[in-house]
């Protein structure tokens, strides 16, 4: 075992435009990685270094760099905060220690805060919060806080109170220290950390939420309780260790105060990165015992220079030249070479050991997900789910020429990008590109132009179905062919029946006394799962059904694993079509920030959208009305809003569930 390394493994995650990419930018700048600061308006930052991103003024590519804080090696993940790219997030939450989540201000708690919230819960990734953009008019600190209590069902921790507010807003009271922290600009015009006394006007306020910090610190700490019950004075310390083992168990999370573009508050945001996110001995990765390489795959990069693969490494270490084991495909790989990522720039490193997150080259066949680690010492680690495609569009490349081409690109994108899907139009041949999003979608065709130079045709947007059924059924199946040679014979019972949304497809074995020999089950489930990738209704994917196979019999000759399986197919196909075969559309939930004259408006058109408006909240002059609509009735709607409220509305959406279709939706 090596000895414990201060480092730390984080991330920083956010709705989109709550100021992530420019906190990280902040982060460099201060730390001295950088010496200018890049502006996300400008397209010019480090971290959103991908032509689209600097266009587009969003993060669409997960990036990773390494700074160095209070003799702290801190690996950093800036995340994409648009929902189209949460495989980005996800997948990043998976090999991360610990997490800064950024907050608006203005705006709290956003739709896809909470997704990543709940990302965070899922991985149990202990977080720290950071409200940012209080220098904004509307801001308002303490609504933030509220809003974490109400909405993510946490206990926030504050940890600073703001000096001054909106435009006046100066600095921060450390509740810790008792000191204010302002960030007047130096002679370059750049703002510089000053320490002060508490403004005379705040000296209440901070006294009664720095006895709301003391209580709930000491709650995790019995040494620290007692003392406290005690009646004695403790040190700063005592109260970071409390905070320290608070943040980490997940009992509470602190709460910092900021506005990253005036660069106000990211010290104080990276000693609490230091002191009270984990380092990777305090995070339980349940590995069986050994000393031998483990590393997860979490993202795979294709460029000029061949194929990049990021790990994250869980225990023992690799040199650059080393062999390991693929131990999801049972295949050697070498790692020609071991690299530190700032970014898009490369450092060399001699080795990956416990706790790195780096990248490797000569990787060749390992995907997003799998297992690298010593041959000797084979293990599994848990693998990365991505999210169903809920969107399909058909592409085709405007030349012939560029057949091979745009084939080969395709399937690098879908190989980076585990949340896209390749498929083919039953009905036309074309090839189908699927994924969660329209601006997914888009992004990477533009991917495909500018990195293999293939421009392509597109078909409409396609919704992507599902179908299930509406009631139990049993059916009896006999495959039986003699046409000269060898016969088939297969008899199959399968008891089929409607499961919860979400469910998917599961598959029993009820076989007793060996009527169907054990050989032949895996053929039968093969089959069934076979024929639901296309329903009866309409060729949709058959969810949320499970299908028990109760009884059968077999011939000695003629009984084969073909035979079961075509068994299998036909026996399912026969009970879909008698258990009430029914259509289901994924429905988004959406929220819709409106100006407070045009709500009635935005309703309605909802209303005729299929959509069901949940609630309806008031937010400064804006309402926020979140409702869930149908997939299908969505497209173009950026469009329609900003033409029903004057350009003065905005939405989010993302995926929330399957719900039964109408009949005509199938073909609209």
């Amino acid at each position: 075992m090596h000895a414990q390394r201060p480092l730390r493994n984080i991330g920083i995650i956010a709705h989109v435009d709550a100021g992530k990419t420019t906190v990280s930018e902040r982060v460099l700048f201060t730390t001295g990685e950088i010496h200018r600061t890049g502006e996300v308006h400008d397209g010019n930052t480090t971290m959103d270094y991908d032509p689209q991103e600097r266009a587009r003024g969003i993060t669409i590519n997960s990036a990773a760099t390494t700074v160095a804080w209070r003799g702290h090696q801190i690996n950093l993940i800036d995340t994409p905060g648009h929902i189209d790219f949460n495989i980005e997030v996800s997948r990043s939450l998976r090999v991360l220690d610990g997490a800064v989540v950024v907050f608006d201000g203005v705006a709290g708690v956003e739709p896809q805060t909470e997704t990543n919230w709940r990302l965070a819960d899922q991985y149990h990734v202990p977080r720290i919060a950071l409200v940012n953009k209080l220098d904004r008019t509307g801001a308002d600190f303490a609504r933030v806080v509220a809003m974490l209590a109400e909405r993510l069902g946490v206990t926030p921790l504050v940890l600073q109170l703001p000096i001054g507010a909106e435009a006046a807003f100066s600095g921060v009271v450390d509740l810790l220290t008792l000191q204010a922290l302002t960030w007047p600009p130096n002679a370059q015009g750049k703002p510089t950390l000053e320490h002060g006394p508490v403004p005379e006007h705040m000296r209440a306020a901070v006294a009664s939420a720095r006895q709301t910090l003391v209580e709930t610190a000491v709650e995790r700490d019995d040494t620290l309780l007692a003392a406290y019950l005690n009646g004695d004075e403790l040190t700063d310390a005592q109260l970071r260790s409390g905070i320290r083992k608070g943040t980490l168990a997940g009992a509470f999370v602190p709460v910092l105060a900021g506005a990253a573009l005036k660069n106000k508050g990211i010290e104080p945001l990276l000693d609490a990165v230091v002191d009270y996110l984990p380092a990777p001995e305090d995070r339980a990765n349940h590995l069986p015992p050994g000393d031998g390489f483990a590393a997860l795959v979490f993202k795979v990069v294709h460029d000029e220079h061949g194929t990049l693969g990021y790990l994250r490494v869980y225990r023992g270490e690799a040199h650059a030249g080393s062999q390991v084991l693929n131990a999801n495909t049972g295949q050697r790989e070498r790692l020609s070479r071991v690299v530190q990522m700032h970014a898009d720039r490369r450092e060399e490193l001699a080795l990956a050991q416990a706790g790195d997150i780096v990248a490797v080259a000569g990787l060749k066949a390992s995907k997003t997900g799998h297992t690298l680690c010593d041959p000797a010492q084979p293990l599994v680690l848990e693998e990365i789910h991505a999210p169903e495609p809920v969107i399909a569009m058909a592409v085709e490349p405007r030349s012939r020429d560029a057949q091979n081409q745009f084939s080969r690109g395709l399937h690098m994108l879908v190989d980076e990008d585990p949340s896209l899907r390749l498929g083919q139009d039953a009905d036309t041949g074309q090839t189908l590109l699927s994924g969660v999003g329209e601006l997914q979608l888009e992004v990477t065709l533009e991917k495909l132009r500018s990195r293999f130079g293939v421009t392509v045709h597109t078909g409409p947007p396609q919704v992507a179905m599902r179908e299930t059924i509406a009631r139990a059924v049993q059916v009896r199946y006999l495959h039986k062919k003699q046409s000269g040679g060898p016969g088939q014979y297969a008899e199959v019972a399968l008891r089929v029946e409607p499961l919860e949304r979400g469910a998917g497809l599961q598959f029993a074995n009820a076989i007793t006394g060996g009527v169907i020999p054990k050989d032949y089950i895996p053929s039968v489930e093969q089959g069934v799962r076979r024929a639901a990738l296309a329903g009866v209704l309409a060729g949709h994917p058959v969810v949320d059904v499970r299908v028990t196979l109760d009884d059968g019999s077999f011939h000695e000759k003629d009984s084969s694993t073909l035979a079961f399986e075509v068994a299998g197919a036909a026996a399912f196909n026969q009970a879909l079509r008698e258990a009430g075969p029914t259509l289901l559309e994924p429905v988004m939930a959406l929220e819709v920030t409106t100006p407070l004259d045009h709500v009635g408006d935005v309703i309605g058109d909802l209303n005729r959208r299929r959509g069901n408006v949940r609630s309806q909240d008031q937010r400064g002059n804006a309402a926020v009305l979140r409702a869930m609509v149908p997939l299908q009735t969505l497209f173009g709607y950026i469009g329609h809003l900003r033409a029903l409220t004057a350009g003065r509305a905005s939405y989010t959406m993302q995926f929330d569930h399957y719900a039964v279709a109408p009949r005509e939706a199938a073909h609209a």
